[in-house]
């Protein structure tokens, strides 16, 4: 979303970031930005450049006897860096790390001068208000939660791309209205919210009013604005196990909490997934997920246990079908899954043992075939060639 707004009208977050200096009686600013981003930092660098030709920025602007410098920090694109006080280090040159607070930024800041931190939609809505004013603004959205909100939506629904919304504005409304529903006439399933370090809201929450108390209410959050939809095909087990693998990755490894926690948490997730976790495991899990919210030193850390904590809540009987069963209730995890063949629908065509990357699949033309489920290795490719729905999963 940032990222859009970059590329598409630069000069609302260079005038927003003026109009800021001028306020907290700051005469630097800069712009901290992916450099995989380099259509956003080229334009943003001819926007800074029309800005100071038409006396926008620089010194003395507009006659007055405020000055405003802007300039341009390239990240490296670590999810660390989300944090404040880490973007603030990596600013100064130094690794990604967050700072222990207090001294808050606000106080003791970039270079040691008092900072403030914002995002590029937060800033990019300050012109708007200045034209507008802050009851046209304020007529947006919730008590608490004011104006709209920017979501990069996508997974399994039928239009992806970025949709702003009124706050407030239900979950259902933007998967069905905005989204166009789930392909292929699945039933939705969840949604993760606030990128990797979200929660996932279930079907029984599909009419909650999406705000910033609501999400944190129900176990997610805002966040960057990611919006995810799943459907029945997906297994909550190892989408709390996707999102944790990026965490864990992303950790700048400063904190034991973090480092440590997330990494034997992670291992929790493969025995489940692989079917040989236990009941004691899914314990352990649970409190290691509130150990590590508690005492991690960052925001990162302190909501990477979300995805895993709100699935199972939301979604126990699937964690307790992997461990009491062994069995993946929706046909995802490779270990606990086997492909069969349903000799009334199966017509001898061997399409599916032609495809078989292993050779698997055995039997002659015109006879039921058969899969070896020793040399299976599961990667669903017999199941996708069969026309007559002959192979299934359980």
């Amino acid at each position: 979303m940032d990222r859009s707004v970059l590329e598409g009208d630069p000069h609302a977050v260079i005038e927003a970031m003026a109009i800021a200096g001028y306020t907290i009686g700051a005469n630097q600013g800069y712009v901290y930005v992916r450099a995989e981003y380099p259509t956003a930092v080229n334009r943003l660098k001819i926007a800074i450049q029309q800005a100071r030709e038409n006396g926008l920025l620089g010194d003395n602007i507009f006659g007055s006897n405020f000055s405003f410098q802007l300039d341009i920090r390239l990240g490296s694109g670590a999810f660390v860096c989300g944090e404040e006080t880490a973007l603030l280090e990596s600013i100064e040159g130094r690794r990604g790390e967050p700072r222990p607070r207090p001294p808050f930024p606000a106080v003791k800041g970039l270079f040691g001068k008092p900072t403030t931190v914002n995002n590029v939609e937060t800033l990019a809505n300050i012109p708007q208000i200045f034209v507008k004013g802050p009851a046209w603004f304020a007529a947006m959205g919730t008590e608490k939660s004011k104006g709209t909100k920017v979501f990069a939506l996508g997974g399994k629904i039928q239009n992806t791309g970025l949709v702003e919304i009124p706050m407030g504005t239900t979950l259902r409304e933007i998967v069905e209205d905005i989204g166009g529903g789930i392909p292929d006439g699945k039933a939705f399933k969840a949604a993760q919210t606030g990128g990797p370090s979200g929660g996932c809201i279930p079907e029984e929450h599909y009419d909650v009013p999406i705000d910033y108390d609501n999400l944190m209410e129900i176990g997610s959050m805002m966040g960057s604005g990611g919006l995810i939809v799943m459907d029945e095909d997906n297994c909550m087990v190892d989408i709390a196990k996707f999102f944790l693998e990026f965490t864990v990755e992303e950790s700048c490894g400063k904190c034991a909490p973090c480092r440590i926690g997330t990494k034997r948490l992670l291992e929790i997730l493969d025995k489940i997934t692989l079917g040989k976790a236990t009941m004691a495991d899914l314990d352990k899990m649970e409190e290691l997920c509130h150990h590590i919210k508690e005492n991690s030193l960052c925001g990162l850390g302190q909501t990477a246990p979300n995805p895993v904590l709100s699935t199972y809540h939301y979604f126990k009987e699937e964690y307790l079908a992997h461990v009491q069963e062994r069995r993946c209730p929706a046909g995802v995890c490779k270990n606990l899954i086997q492909y069969s063949i349903d000799p009334e629908k199966c017509t001898g065509c061997s399409a599916c043992a032609r495809v078989c990357p292993v050779s698997a699949i055995s039997g002659e033309v015109k006879k039921v075939y058969e899969i070896d489920q020793e040399t299976c290795i599961k990667c669903g490719l017999c199941k996708d060639t069969c026309r007559f729905d002959a192979i299934y999963v359980h």
